[in-house]
This record gives structure tokens, sequence and C-alpha cells, in this order.
């Protein structure tokens, strides 16, 4: 099979030629047929996380080279392992790529996100940029029907974890506001979605005008820059006057935390969800007067996947944009995603 592997941290990905893989066990092969392109493979591919203050994760610890990146696959199940069950030869559906062991308690109660032995696709486990990728069972294939295959691929990650931190958020009614920070392909896919799933007015703070305007387009109320002194003051402002009741940071820099901790109405709820790193100082005496709720939220679960692409099938949504490039292009995808040039999402044909 070939697969565009990291061999050297922060140097270009390498294509490299290898044999495919048989399945054993409860394992099932898939052919890739889409892989999308996450703004976390960049934390990955440069071979750390940072984690603020100097201290950063060195994902060198996790995983050894060659490494294949993706975790955002969907494609045809080609190859069965004596003991697989659940899919058969033929089955099109979304790679779920966020696995746990299988065995702890976390596991068993459907909660593999708690696992603290994880062998996630793309991350811990080789996953999809290739034209090939392993997954331990077939439960982890998710179809996906009459779905667009490059809007599917999106969901295994930007739509799966917008829509995980959606749910995360307190009741909401008409009169109440939601912020999204970032319009990015996380919180381009969390507009759609939110328009379907709440009640509220959404307003999108993104210091990009392209972005902005692209936030506009997928359906928010109002998008504002809310980077500055004066941010927290336009984002309320977008909100009708009255801060807003939940605030959703897709970026996860200290600058935006600090705006949605500023923004957030009393007794309301500040959902984490970016990576882009860093530390941030909270005054704690705050907390408790303000009676705010400070929560991270990582990607989604099984089940929450499932429950997304029902409602996907099932409701007109308006997603993410994708735009679909050939995967030999790979590392101008990567340059191009770090420099801030795409809307949307990226998603790559083998």
């Amino acid at each position: 099979m070939n697969s565009w592997q990291i061999t050297r941290f922060a140097s270009p990905l390498e294509l490299r030629c290898t044999a495919e893989p048989e399945p054993t066990g409860s394992q099932v092969l898939v052919r890739i047929e889409r892989s999308g392109v996450c703004h976390s493979d960049l934390h990955i591919w440069s071979g750390f996380f940072d984690l603020g203050g100097g201290k950063r994760f060195e994902v060198s610890q996790r995983m050894s080279l060659p490494f294949t990146l993706g975790h955002e696959i969907v494609g045809e199940v080609i190859g069965l392992g004596p003991e697989a069950e659940g899919v058969e030869v033929g089955t099109k559906g979304i790679v779920h790529p966020w696995i746990g062991c299988g065995e702890c308690k976390a596991c068993r109660s459907g909660e593999e996100l708690r696992c603290y032995a994880p062998r996630t696709i793309g991350t811990r486990r080789d996953g999809g940029y290739s034209d090939r990728v392993l997954v331990p069972h077939g439960r982890y294939i998710v179809p996906y029907g009459g779905l667009d295959p490059a809007l599917a691929a999106t969901l295994a990650c930007s739509g799966l974890t917008a829509y995980s931190a959606l749910r995360k958020l307190p009741p909401l009614d008409d009169e109440d506001s939601v912020l999204l920070i970032g319009a990015g392909g996380v919180g381009l896919a969390c507009i759609g979605l939110a328009r379907a799933m709440l009640p509220a007015r959404i307003v999108v703070a993104e210091v990009s005008e392209a972005k902005r305007n692209a936030a506009l387009a997928q359906g928010a109320h109002e998008a504002v820059d809310g980077s500055g002194p004066e941010g927290r003051t336009r984002v309320v402002a977008a909100a009708g006057g009255k801060p807003p009741r939940a605030v959703i940071d897709f970026v996860g820099s200290p600058e935006t935390m600090a705006l949605a901790l500023e923004a957030v109405d009393v007794g309301g709820t500040v959902v984490a969800v970016g990576l882009f790193g860093g530390e941030l100082a909270i005054s704690t005496a705050l907390l408790p007067l303000r009676q705010a709720t400070i929560r991270g939220s990582y990607v989604g679960s099984l089940a929450e996947l499932r429950d997304l692409v029902a409602l996907m099938q099932a409701r007109e949504v308006k997603t993410v944009p994708v735009a679909t490039r050939p995967m030999a292009e790979v590392n101008a995808i990567l340059h191009d995603l770090e420099a801030g040039r795409v809307v949307g999402r990226c998603v790559m044909v083998p």
C-alpha cells in the first residue's frame, strides 16, 4: 500500500510503499476513498503540543516513526479478520478513529475517550494519509448512506467535535446567544449544526475577514473580530447587547480563552475545544462570583458519531465547506493549513 508518512518531525511527508496489511482477529481492512486534513495534524507533524509556560508534550512519547497521519477517513471494507463482525466486504462507511483499549471500565461503558491506553487511528496507530487502513473492529465502521463521501469524512472529526461540544452546552432558548470563537474547519462545521440543534442566536468571533464572511455564509447571525481590548464589546453588541449564555472556543489560545471568560454571561458555560496551546491565568474568586462553568471537550464518542450521521441524513444541515484535492498534494495542503489559507476543510483522494 502507498502511505504519506512522517519520517522526521517538521519535515515533508514521504511517500512509502509497504505490503498490504492482512487483518487478524476482529480487524477489518478498509480501502480509503477520502481522507480529511485536520489542524491537529499540524501539531503531530511538528512533533509536539504546546502546553504553555515553556512546557511541551512530545508526541514521540506515544508513537514511533515512520508514521501515517489522518483520522478523518471514509472507505470500503475489503478484508475481514477471522473474528470480524458487524460489517461485510463491500460495506462503505466512516471510520470512527477515537478508539480505546476495549477492555477497561471506560471502554466497556462506551466512554472510550476516557481510556488510558487508546488506539486512536491517525494519532497513535497509522491513519488515513494512505490508500489502506486497519480498523480494530467492525463496529467502528459507521455507514453514511447517501451523504457525499468527502463530507462524510469530515464528520469523523470536525463534525463530531462540533456536535459533541454543542451537546455539552446548557439548555438555551431563543432569547439566548452562543459565541463560537474561531471559524476554521471545526468552527464552520459547528455553525450549521448549531442552527439545526439550538434556538439561540449564533455569534462568531474570528480575526480573519475571509473566515468571518464564510461564517456568515454558513448561517451565523453575526461575525465580528473579537481581538484586542474592544473584543468583548463587539461580541456583546453582536449578541444583542447581552453577554452570550455560552461560549465554545475552537482556537484554544490564551487570548481566545480570555475572551471567552470575559464575554460569557453570569452563570454561563465555556467549552474549550481548540488545541492551539498556551496557558491562562484565571481569577479563582471570579469563578464562584460569576457562577461560571469551564469544561473541555475532545472529539466525540462512537455513539455521538452515529447520532450525528443520523441527524445529517434526516435534516438538511449546512455543513463545512469542503475542498477535494489529490493526496499527492499533502505537503502543500499542510503548508496551506499552517498559513491559514484553508477556509473550511481539505479532503484528500488517494
